[in-house]
């Protein structure tokens, strides 16, 4: 197992010290470098290049929010999990379209924070499903409806017209993904075989110009598939 190198940034010092400690109790992770605010964040990001930079929101001069567009557009290979004491769908879709690939709550266990950095680390989306849970209750909603329903709720609600060049399929499976499901969870869902997903992902990347699950989930937020 690879090293996870991690960036901690938050306001509270009493806060850093705490996930320094728990993070690096755990195997395969070592703190790099710590940021009080998100201007630090993004200097010390460039200077120690971690692979995960655990991200708060509300800090004072710069927002996390401001910190992650701005250190994703310098450094894009970096992957950004929100840490936040915000459930709100405001800050959870605005991390996301920033750039972040997770969103967990303080309020979280210690071993969903784990499972997120793992995750994020190996360029998957975390969604924390207690936050998500509304997400999946409109994907059930889009799977129950008929063909001729689901293209016109979509027509109402895309800012796209890409959305217009996918399968009824594909849709189900972009909105799937964009929830950070599984390709063995979004095949039990829909009832195909994980690598029937994998195939009918690589088609809607392929004719949306998109290279990763971070891009499909602001994608699927732009044009109001998902909607915040």
């Amino acid at each position: 197992m690879e090293t996870i190198r991690l960036m901690l940034v938050d306001d509270h010092d009493v806060v850093r010290a705490g996930l320094k400690s728990f993070l690096e109790s755990q195997a395969g992770f070592i703190v790099v470098g710590e940021a009080r605010t998100g201007e630090e964040a993004i200097s010390s990001t460039l200077e120690v290049l971690p692979d995960v930079v655990i991200m708060d929101i509300t800090m004072p001069e710069m927002s996390g929010l401001e910190a992650t567009k701005r250190l994703k557009a310098v450094y894009p290979d970096c992957q950004v999990l929100a840490l936040t004491v915000h459930q709100e769908k405001q800050y959870f879709f605005e991390m996301l379209a920033a750039g972040a690939t997770g969103y967990v709550t303080k309020q979280a266990a210690p071993e969903e924070l784990v499972a997120a950095i793992r995750s994020v680390a190996e360029g998957n989306v975390y969604l924390q499903p207690v936050l998500a849970r509304w997400l999946l209750e409109d994907y059930q909603r889009l799977l129950t409806s008929s063909p001729e329903e689901t293209h016109s709720a979509l027509r109402e609600r895309q800012t796209d017209k890409d959305l217009e060049v996918l399968t009824r399929r594909e849709l189900q499976v972009l909105e799937a993904v964009a929830q950070g499901m599984t390709s063995p969870q979004i095949g039990e869902l829909l009832d195909i075989s994980p690598k029937t997903v994998a195939r009918h992902r690589e088609r809607i990347m392929n004719k949306l110009n998109l290279h990763s699950a971070a891009e499909l989930v602001k994608y699927a937020i732009r044009t109001g598939l998902i909607v915040p």
